[in-house]
């Protein structure tokens, strides 16, 4: 391959990462509020304080993204204690979206 060719080639692979990067960020996003919607909506309910803590951040270029439940003592209820059941509310929010997010991703490097 010559260099003209490789060039030719690498610069339509900037393009189409281009057009892609702000279509997943919005897939990373989507995803993320959703999960924190779930997570939200199975977080058990004292105080209300757990739910409420339960939040999301979009990191940097917008493809990265964290859910997370900042009280104090959500590991606790997630995981359970000696004295508690697990609680979960994170891990099966996060278990409902991961196909979502793969599905997406997918028509996205298909062209989608």
């Amino acid at each position: 391959m010559s260099g003209d060719a490789i060039r030719r080639v690498a610069a339509d692979l900037t393009r189409q990462a281009a057009s892609i990067q702000p279509r997943a960020s919005q897939v990373v996003r989507k995803v993320a509020l959703d999960t924190e919607a779930d997570a939200k909506a199975l977080a058990p309910v004292d105080t209300g304080n757990l739910r409420n803590s339960v939040t999301t951040a979009v990191q940097g270029d917008g493809l990265r993204a964290a859910v997370v439940a900042t009280a104090s003592y959500a590991p606790f209820v997630e995981g359970g204690t000696s004295r508690q059941a697990p609680q979960p509310f994170m891990g099966p929010a996060t278990d409902r979206n991961v196909p979502k997010f793969r599905e997406a991703m997918a028509r996205l490097a298909e062209g989608g």
